[in-house]
């Protein structure tokens, strides 16, 4: 952690941001009190999707007699009861 004035700080800001961005913490004091703390970000976290958003893959039933869904409900339909 560095701790550093105001005015340091705007004179080497640049090196400042360098030391934030290899995981240091630097702390800016006004006229000798805390004013400011430069902190590297925390990682994000990953984006959890909802299980009703997640892609699917569709059901493939293989019937030995070779019809499909579709194809069995519309003798069925057709049959009546």
């Amino acid at each position: 952690m560095h701790t550093i004035p105001l005015s340091e700080f705007r004179a080497h800001a640049s090196a400042m941001i360098d030391l934030v961005e290899q995981g240091e913490t630097v702390r800016i004091l006004r006229h000798g009190k805390l004013v400011a703390e430069l902190v590297p970000p925390k990682p994000e976290a990953p984006v959890k999707v909802p299980s009703w958003k997640r892609p699917i893959t569709p059901v493939n039933i293989v019937r030995p007699d070779g019809k499909t869904g579709a194809q069995l409900i519309i003798e069925e339909r057709e049959g009546g009861w």
